[in-house]
């Protein structure tokens, strides 16, 4: 059996090149994934029609549980310090990003889309589409009201990973 001495000199060797290896590989892993799946999408148990996963202290995403909750789904909200976990976990494109992320049934919804298209969404329940979004947070989506609204698409993602335009919609000017 051949054994060496343990000295402080190798003992830091040793964990700065497994550091290093550990590193090397973890950051060769993130460049090379495609830039349209952060990870595979990880089923989660849900008890109400919609969870909603949101930081603290957004108020754009409470308005728009609330609006999901007024059209007669349950609605469970659950604060997170990394909303960015959940999209990873979901598989949710990094470029479709909002402030919040919900999942309904068999589908995640990303941002400020529509209660009625959410409503189709669980009506119709496409076998192709895993989720959609409204990327970012456009003037005049529900929850985001504006005196200046925008037109706005709602984005699909099949089970491809491929983007499409699930809806236009006009936004809502504020009261």
């Amino acid at each position: 059996m051949n054994m060496k001495q343990v000295t402080p000199n190798r003992v830091l060797s040793v964990v700065t090149g497994s550091l290093a290896a550990i590193l090397t590989v973890g950051l060769f892993a993130i460049s090379s994934a495609p830039e349209a799946w952060a990870a595979e999408p990880v089923a989660h148990e849900h008890h109400a029609d919609v969870t909603v996963y949101k930081a603290a202290r957004c108020g754009c995403c409470d308005k728009w549980a609330e609006q999901m909750q007024a059209s007669g789904l349950e609605v469970d909200v659950v604060i997170v310090d990394d909303p960015g976990s959940i999209k990873r976990e979901l598989g949710i494109p990094r470029n479709l990003a909002s402030c919040h992320t919900a999942v309904a049934g068999d589908y995640w919804i990303e941002g400020h889309v529509p209660i009625d298209l959410t409503h189709q969404l669980l009506k119709d329940q496409p076998d192709d589409i895993r989720g959609i979004a409204v990327p970012g947070m456009p003037a005049g989506s529900p929850g985001m009201e504006s005196p200046n609204p925008v037109t706005y698409q709602v984005l699909s993602v099949d089970k491809e990973g491929q983007v499409g335009v699930f809806a236009v919609r006009k936004g809502k000017a504020s009261d």
